[in-house]
């Protein structure tokens, strides 16, 4: 486990920065002292207590399965891809978001995009193609996605448009049980 690049942050902290507002809260100090930092390990990126962090150093990186919250990974072109185990960090400080119907959850949840006939409603002044977190009518977060037209663009649309494009949702740790934290 190491800390990242300059690169890899720069990397990962744009992908973040498509979904949140407020990056500084991720890495400000905590009233006890400690901060939370990044840390790779096997291409995977973790959010992670540095105390916690610390104290991982004295295991191998071969017997480290997994060390705080999973934030994605980073693939071998240096791009970052956030996993369905960020969805706790970035629905605490998500920009735009869109709530779902009841009807909309199950497809939602296997793996479909979101159409303006599920949207309950959604945040005002989204623009096209930004990061948005999905709630359920219930303030429950689903999954995230990128949307697919601006907030004033969705109204227009006819329902069965796709207002935002599924990049994660919760039924992953279903569908993808076997794959999700293997190497």
């Amino acid at each position: 486990m190491r800390a990242l690049t300059d690169e890899e942050m720069k990397t990962v902290l744009d992908k973040l920065a498509n979904y949140m507002s407020d990056l500084k809260s991720l890495i400000a100090p905590l009233d006890d002292g400690d901060r939370y930092v990044f840390r790779l390990n096997h291409s995977r990126v973790y959010y992670v207590k540095l105390s916690i962090a610390n104290l991982a150093t004295s295991i191998s990186r071969d017997a480290l399965l997994s060390l705080g919250t999973c934030l994605g990974k980073l693939t071998k072109t240096g791009k970052f891809r956030l996993h369905i185990t960020a969805l706790p960090i970035l629905a605490q400080g998500a920009r735009h978001k869109i709530w779902i119907k009841e009807n909309g959850a199950q497809p939602f949840l296997y793996g479909s995009n979101v159409v303006k006939a599920h949207v309950g409603r959604w945040s005002e002044d989204c623009p096209e193609h930004q990061g948005c977190v999905v709630y359920s009518m219930a303030d429950i977060p689903l999954g995230f996605g990128v949307t697919a037209r601006s907030t004033t663009e969705a109204r227009r649309l006819d329902p069965t448009g796709v207002v935002c494009f599924r990049q994660a949702d919760c039924g992953e740790y279903l569908r993808d049980e076997d794959t999700l934290f293997a190497g």
